[in-house]
């Protein structure tokens, strides 16, 4: 026979769904009674919004949990958490501060930036998560030297951590590395879950690395989003830099902020002389950033982070490496503005 207790711990650790909060936390047990005869157990709930699918979500892992627990039968009654609770929470749960990194082409570099500037940020401390939102493209996975999947615990996915950023990515989800011939109502469910589904907890920072253009995935993104900033990725080439203006245009037309542009391979430098070789020309970032009204966030140049056997990372540069330097520089203009 379960008693009054034992039930209250079970509950105390579940979470409301909107808040990300126990329900400890935001004392959403408002009664719990048991039938010692029927050996049956009544609890009131209060949450954030009721009638709601996430609301079902939490009933039946309620009656499944106390269920296993020894309960025979369970009656459940919800209420709407007050006002203050909800506002109090929900401030808190708006100290994440996403950004979307975009590009109005493929192959500028756009995931290799999204991966270090994820890793640049959780060296100073801060609480990262990156979203792989590129689906038809992506990469971060193979990019960090992450080798394992996400697990999953209740109704939630577990993401991978690697380097101190929690990451989701639709390379987890197919086997082989297998093309995903989905159309655009199914891309935006997918990344609809990557928001819902995984269960990232208090971050400081969540970065997107969107498909490049301005297709169904981004167009998703500023409807799921619609507080989400934005970097614009491009190469130092007058034509890349034109192309990425549109993805920009469209970063304004919804209102989403510009928070700068990063230019990447924007020369070569020999390790022998020293001498810049400007392979992709001069002059792009710095007309996109002024075209954005935005700033010209960082200049990149052409190398290959040292790679390390024993903690493989294709992609990711060292703290100390040069370029890991000018990321770490990005990184701290960011943190210093949000």
């Amino acid at each position: 026979m379960l008693t009054e207790t034992e039930v209250r711990a079970i509950l105390e650790k579940m979470k409301d769904p909107f808040l990300n909060k126990t329900f400890k936390e935001t004392n959403a047990i408002q009664e719990i009674k048991i039938k010692e005869e029927k050996n049956h157990v009544s609890v009131k709930i209060a949450l954030a919004k009721t009638g709601t699918p996430e609301q079902l979500r939490v009933q039946t892992a309620i009656v499944e949990q106390l269920k296993d627990a020894g309960a025979a039968t369970v009656g459940l009654r919800f209420a709407e958490l007050p006002r203050d609770v909800v506002e109090k929470y929900s401030e808190n749960k708006q100290k994440t501060t996403y950004i979307a990194i975009a590009s109005g082409k493929g192959g500028v570099g756009k995931s290799t930036v999204s991966v270090n500037l994820a890793v640049a940020l959780a060296r100073l401390g801060k609480k990262v998560g990156l979203i792989d939102a590129d689906i038809y493209g992506f990469s971060v996975p193979d990019m960090m030297g992450i080798t394992e999947r996400p697990t999953v615990r209740g109704d939630k996915i577990i993401p991978v951590e690697r380097f101190g950023v929690k990451v989701i990515s639709m390379a987890f989800f197919v086997e082989d590395n297998a093309p995903v011939i989905w159309r655009g109502p199914m891309l935006g469910k997918m990344l609809n879950n990557f928001f819902k589904e995984v269960e990232w907890g208090d971050l400081d920072y969540l970065l997107l690395d969107l498909p490049p253009g301005t297709g169904d995935v981004a167009l998703d993104v500023h409807t799921l989003l619609p507080s989400c900033k934005e970097i614009i990725v491009t190469t130092p080439h007058p034509t890349a830099a034109f192309v990425a203006a549109r993805a920009g245009a469209m970063a304004l037309r919804t209102e989403h902020e510009i928070i700068g542009v990063i230019e990447n391979m924007s020369y070569y430098e020999s390790r022998k002389t020293g001498e810049r070789e400007y392979v992709f020309g001069k002059g792009g970032g710095e007309k996109l950033a002024k075209e954005l009204q935005t700033e010209l966030l960082g200049q990149l140049p052409l190398q290959q982070p040292d790679w390390n056997d024993d903690d493989f990372a294709p992609s990711v540069y060292a703290e100390d490496h040069p370029i890991g330097k000018i990321y770490m520089d990005i990184a701290r203009k960011i943190v210093a503005k949000y």
